[in-house]
């Protein structure tokens, strides 16, 4: 819970939380976006567009954080959101998630440096609709630019008393209605029976904003303890949540996409160039740094048109009609050749802990503990497996959507992934324990899910300031014991080993043949030696094994099997 139940202004912190919930939205919903996904192209991928767009804007806003972490304050409201809309521009990918990158510049020019109270909010809310209009060439209704006209509305009429929670639930539920109304705005929606995309996926982002300012948001100071497992659900009219089936691509045969380092003045040309060669035409940024999108016949063309106005990078080509092939027949264009073994891919923290999953046959994913993998990066680890069957192991439970773009991408490039959703790096280990190369691959992954199953966890973690829990009421510095990821048991810093053992304790009243505890880098000193001493005194008959794994987010983790 936030430090003020209910915020009248949203800080930077909050921004914080909003792009954390934004992302957790996006990735339960990703796959249902998708599969909305026909107009303006039907190649089922907006959903992981806004994902990745959003996972751009979050790395940015935690690198802030981590700055001022390093000089010791706290980042002001004013960078937080010139961050993110920074990092959605940078990695804005697709038609919509370019729009929501103008969107969220929108909202960013507009509050300045704050505060940004509900009437900020609210004009904010308009800016970003107007700024999302500006930058479509040819604005459509019935898609996100409806929807978030809809919401910048919906808040105008509110009463002028209206607090800040007030005004986003409002947006969230304007946004939602506007939504369900696209069908009968735009003929090919109506055709396929389904939602805009692009705008279902802006409900996600504006719900995570209601989340965030409510006081109720699950990333306040206790992350650890209440991770986001549970985004909001959008409820959707029974006809619009059809998925649409094999549409072939009609229109220009290629979606270029460039970022552009361009002097304001070139813009307009620019958009006149490219609006002459192409369609689902959309130019976001500003002050010298552009994200340009077009879907074109003579892709050559769209990018010179980008070299004439100024420096066109990260420019990305693809031939729709190529790519829906590929996929469909599953053509694989992973380079270079596979190796026809099977490898596993664990993503963990700790030098110990990746010492121990290398000496058991994996390939690991250091992970930092301030900051969650990209879908990039655990992609990129996935390749160098250079495995045609790849098993990847989380051992996150918050990696789950991340991982779930990865293993997409890679499946598009004849890589066959199965992602084992551990939640612990004990689960992960109990897995790797009954891999076995020589199996089909399905009995492979049947058999290493099964025994991370059977294998309960626990962890201790430290408050990071007051907070409520399952438990009760925490004190910063407190440490907490968490069972299956709930908050149990909760010690003075003074007392980790009363804490570890209550937990222990606990978790071995439901039963359990063998202990794995993990010792991490800021565990109290002999704390592993003294619950094995524990255990003799009260399981004699439960094994017990440790491992140093150098773990910084948890002093402890436990495994019971």
């Amino acid at each position: 819970m936030r430090r003020d139940p209910v915020p009248h202004t949203l800080d930077a912190a909050a921004v914080r939380d909003w792009c954390r919930l934004s992302l957790a939205a996006l990735g339960q919903a990703r796959e249902e976006i998708d599969a909305l996904n026909v107009y303006p192209v039907p190649d089922g991928d907006t959903g992981t567009n806004l994902f990745l767009t959003v996972e751009s804007a979050a790395q940015q806003v935690e690198a802030q954080f981590s700055v001022g972490a390093a000089h010791g304050d706290d980042p002001s409201l004013e960078s937080v959101l010139r961050a993110m809309a920074h990092g959605a521009l940078l990695g804005a990918r697709g038609n919509s998630g370019v729009i929501l990158s103008q969107l969220l510049r929108g909202i960013a020019a507009s509050v300045g440096a704050g505060p940004c109270d509900a009437p900020a909010l609210r004009r904010a809310l308009r800016r970003a609709a107007d700024a999302g209009y500006e930058a479509v060439a040819v604005p459509v209704e019935g898609t996100v630019l409806t929807v978030a006209a809809a919401a910048a509305d919906a808040v105008e009429g509110l009463p002028q008393a209206a607090g800040l929670s007030v005004v986003a639930e409002a947006a969230f539920e304007a946004a939602g209605a506007a939504l369900a109304l696209t069908p009968q705005q735009l003929d090919v929606l109506g055709r396929a029976g389904v939602v805009d995309a692009g705008g279902r996926g802006l409900v996600a982002v504006l719900g995570a904003l209601a989340d965030a300012v409510s006081g109720q948001s699950p990333m306040g100071p206790l992350a650890l303890a209440t991770p986001v497992t549970t985004p909001r659900v959008v409820v959707l009219p029974a006809a619009a949540q059809r998925p649409h089936v094999g549409e072939e691509p009609e229109g220009p045969a290629y979606e270029v996409i460039y970022l552009l380092d361009a002097e304001d003045e070139a813009v307009p040309q620019l958009r006149a160039r490219l609006g002459g060669l192409g369609d689902s035409l959309v130019v976001s940024g500003g002050d010298g740094l552009w994200n340009v999108h077009v879907h074109v016949d003579d892709a050559g063309a769209a990018v010179e048109a980008g070299i004439e106005a100024g420096r066109p990078y990260r420019i990305r080509i693809t031939h729709f009609a190529g790519a829906a092939a590929d996929q469909s027949a599953g053509h694989p264009t992973h380079t270079g050749e596979l190796s026809p073994t099977r490898a596993v891919v664990s993503i963990v923290q700790g030098e110990g802990l990746a010492g121990l999953c290398q000496e058991c046959g994996a390939t690991v994913l250091s992970a930092d503990p301030d900051r969650a993998p990209s879908s990039a990066e655990i992609a990129a680890v996935i390749r160098v497996a250079h495995a045609r069957e790849v098993v990847l192991l989380l051992n996150d439970a918050e990696l789950r959507a991340a991982a779930g773009v990865a293993a997409d991408q890679l499946r598009d490039e004849g890589v066959r992934v199965a992602v084992i959703p551990t939640r612990s790096p004990v689960q992960g280990l109990a897995a790797l324990a009954v891999h076995e190369p020589a199996r089909r691959f399905d009995e492979d992954v049947v058999a290493m899910t099964t025994a991370a199953g059977a294998t309960r966890y626990a962890e201790l973690a430290v408050a990071e300031g007051e907070s409520w829990t399952m438990a009760g009421v925490c004190q910063a510095g407190d440490v907490l014991g968490l069972i299956d990821g709930d908050v149990a048991v909760i010690g003075p810093a003074a007392e980790m080993v009363t804490t570890a053992s209550t937990v222990l304790d606990r978790m071995l009243a439901a039963g359990g043949e063998m202990v794995t505890l993990i010792v991490g880098e800021d565990a109290a000193p002999g704390l592993a030696d003294a619950l094995v001493a524990h255990l003799r005194r009260t399981n004699p008959v439960v094994d017990a094994v440790v491992y140093e794994g150098g773990q910084g987010a948890a002093p402890l983790v436990v495994g019971v099997e």
